[in-house]
């Protein structure tokens, strides 16, 4: 029998490639062969047999369709992009952030034809300031709808991220968290994003990079929800260098919302050893010393070099812990990842037979044959 080559454009595989962020010797590890059959199908030498091709389309998470295109995709992000890369912003998004992007726009689409569909009213937290409206005014405001007071007086900063999200929650704002697309192979790129927020009037969203060291995450969730107060949908880093209006005003509610400069400048000691002071503070703010470092470099108790350094160490320390501890399954981490609220409104819907159990199954990223369990864990 003869063998069937794809007639496919060869300039597409190796953007398609590049579009990874796979080199060819990893790629051609994925593929079976070795780097130089890889490096001719590329320039044109060779063909590649319709299977081949569909490999190579399925290792470099593109759709088949796109070998036969006579010239790459212009892809863009599908929400606007607030990060900075010292002073410049990104050039070329990941796949993987922009197909995260596209899983939660889905996700938040669905949600909110929902809640029409229900008779809801707009959000009227969503936009309620601007960033001249004042740092002070959003986060009294912020404090006010969640029911928090400025200053924690009992459990741990996991205890009071878990109690954020739920408040959140209840006051309209859906919470996800991800850490890959799809597979552990795919991981999310905590130097590409720290998480996004869709700042829509009636089902807005907080998307939080998982990938990022949990004690980075309790930051992130402020600072994105501060855009959703604001009205501002964007993909954010938090950087602290940042130089964009938005994210500088968000950095800046976040960290008066989760360390009052008064109360900081108060507890703070000036020691020889800057880190001597943060076991007393994260007693005292319920913070994480991530958090705290961040509100020592803004009211400039700490250089940047001291701060970089140290956020470095609990990148690494986190990173150390991840390879240590015992992966949990994909359906067990479902539930803390996806917004609870979302959630049990599609199981409900799936369960009543108004959504087809296999839509409701791609939207959370499960099996169907796993609603059911996955609904009488949510007490569905």
């Amino acid at each position: 029998m003869a063998t069937t080559y794809a007639k496919i454009n060869p300039d597409i595989l190796g953007w398609a490639r590049e579009r990874a962020q796979l080199s060819i010797s990893v790629l051609a590890g994925k593929l079976g062969v070795n780097e130089k059959k890889v490096e001719a199908w590329e320039s044109g030498e060779k063909r590649l047999t319709f299977r081949q091709a569909q490999q190579y389309a399925a290792k470099t998470h593109v759709p088949f369709g796109y070998l036969y295109l006579k010239r790459p995709p212009v892809e863009e992000l599908p929400l606007p992009d607030l990060r900075t890369v010292g002073s410049q912003r990104p050039v070329r998004p990941s796949a993987e952030l922009i197909e995260m992007v596209q899983i939660v726009l889905r996700r938040q689409e669905w949600y909110a034809e929902y809640l029409r569909d229900q008779g809801a009213e707009r959000n009227e937290r969503v936009g309620h300031f601007t960033t001249q409206s004042g740092v002070r005014a959003v986060v009294e405001d912020m404090r006010g709808a969640l029911q928090v007071p400025p200053l924690q007086t009992r459990g741990t900063w996991e205890d009071y991220f878990r109690l954020l999200v739920q408040r959140i929650e209840e006051a309209g704002v859906l919470v996800m968290r991800e850490s890959f697309v799809g597979h552990h192979t795919r991981p999310l790129s905590v130097q590409e994003f720290r998480g996004f927020a869709i700042a829509d009037p009636l089902a807005p969203v907080i998307f939080i990079n998982q990938a990022d060291a949990p004690k980075a995450r309790l930051f992130t969730l402020i600072h994105e929800l501060a855009h959703v107060w604001i009205g501002q949908t964007g993909i954010s880093d938090a950087s602290p260098a940042t130089k964009r209006g938005e994210e500088v005003f968000c950095n800046a509610v976040a960290a008066e919302f989760l360390v009052p400069a008064e109360e900081f400048e108060r507890q703070w000691r000036d020691l020889d050893n800057w880190r001597q002071n943060l076991p007393d503070l994260e007693a005292h703010f319920r913070v994480s010393t991530w958090v705290l470092a961040r509100r020592a470099l803004t009211l400039n108790k700490i250089s940047a070099d001291e701060y970089h350094r140290y956020v470095r160490e609990l990148q690494e320390e986190y990173r150390n812990r991840e390879k240590e501890s015992i992966p949990m399954s994909y359906y067990q981490t479902r539930k803390g990842k996806i917004s609870q609220t979302f959630s049990k409104a599609l199981l409900s819907e799936a369960l009543s037979g108004r959504v087809l159990f296999r839509d409701a199954a791609r939207l959370l990223g499960l099996k169907p044959s796993q609603l059911a369990k996955y609904a009488r864990e949510l007490g569905v």
